[in-house]
């Protein structure tokens, strides 16, 4: 049975944490600690630090919890959840990840590439501790990087738009202008231009440097969305964790318009049901396997490290076919699929 309350950073590091819980009160509502439990002690004890948005983003953050949830449903144990502000300060971040540790919690996810300096600093004052760290790459014996190639999976997406486009201009929008999220926009425009390079892409990102609420403003993802829609984009692809909801809701109130997700299968998450006849597809990023492979390496007592990719090629990203939208262009997208993983197509990941 899962209970969920809000603590701050310092009610973690208690030692009489069970005790205390009731007395502490959440500084942020950007802070949340969800425990569940089971097992009676046994199992792993996992640590989940989020990115902003946090677990119910229908993203990203959503992708990493069904990982854990898999795993502590097949092992048993706990899961101990903290999700970062949007006025994070690199201390911040290494608090959590020290406030887990400190708490005994092993193996300790950092959802997101922010946490990357403070796992590298964290990681190395717990040696006994596994750190997974998702969508960034940290060096340590204790450290398992999980990283995905989206340029190829947004390069799919760039197909599909470029398939599905009536008006030879699509968009894309990302939450924060940073390497990683410049992976999606550059793989997307090279397969929207390398299968029609008449076709115009919009690219808009949300906010910048070390400002990440470009991933957690539903409301910045719909006006940048309808902005494009009104410039005459009738396909609109958002990497930008929970601002794709608003992008998704912008797309939904134009007819003939498609929106494609990113990270989870859009489609099929429960709060996008109203808007799911304008998702086109999404591209799948499986952090959810990422994570899970990390927690059960953890639990047989083989912990993974250094850098695991998960490819096009290895199913780590995918297009989601649910909805059945793309099946008339199917087998052009698995003729791009091929050319990539056979390395016919090399594609860019950066702009």
């Amino acid at each position: 049975m899962r209970r969920v309350a809000k603590l701050s950073a310092a009610c973690l590091a208690t030692a009489a944490l069970a005790v205390t819980a009731t007395a502490c009160g959440s500084t942020s509502s950007d802070e949340n600690n969800n425990s569940s439990s089971s097992g009676g002690g046994k199992g792993v004890k996992i640590g989940l630090a989020y990115d902003v948005g946090g677990r119910g983003d229908r993203s990203f953050n959503d992708s990493a919890a069904r990982g854990a949830d898999k795993a502590e449903k097949e092992f048993g144990g706990s899961i101990k959840e903290l999700t970062a502000k949007t006025s994070d300060t690199p201390a911040d971040r290494v608090q959590r990840l020290t406030d887990l540790a400190q708490a005994g919690y092993n193996p300790i996810v950092a959802v997101g590439y922010t946490y990357a300096p403070a796992v590298q600093q964290v990681a190395k004052q717990f040696p006994k501790t596994s750190f997974g760290l998702v969508d960034s790459v940290v060096s340590g014996s204790n450290v398992n990087s999980i990283t995905f190639t989206e340029e190829e999976g947004s390069y799919l997406a760039g197909v599909a738009a470029a398939l599905k486009t009536k008006k030879d201009h699509v968009g894309f929008i990302g939450g924060v202008d940073s390497p990683l999220i410049k992976k999606f926009e550059a793989g997307y425009v090279q397969g929207v231009h390398d299968t029609n390079p008449k076709i115009k892409v919009d690219t808009q990102y949300l906010s910048h440097g070390a400002d990440t609420s470009g991933f957690s403003s539903p409301d910045k993802g719909q006006q940048a969305a309808q902005g494009m829609l009104d410039n005459g984009a009738d396909v609109i692809y958002t990497a930008a964790g929970s601002s794709g909801n608003g992008a998704i809701e912008a797309v939904h109130g134009v007819k003939g318009a498609w929106a494609i997700g990113v990270d989870s299968d859009q489609y099929n998450i429960p709060g996008l049901a109203q808007y799911k006849s304008s998702i086109l597809t999404s591209m799948v990023k499986n952090v959810d396997v990422g994570v899970y492979d990390f927690i059960k390496s953890v639990k047989d007592g083989k912990p993974l490290n250094g850098n695991n990719v998960y490819s096009l090629a290895k199913g780590g990203v995918s297009l989601a076919t649910s909805g059945g939208f793309i099946k008339d262009i199917q087998p052009k997208l698995d003729a791009a699929k091929k050319k990539i993983v056979d390395g016919q197509i090399k594609v860019k990941t950066t702009p």
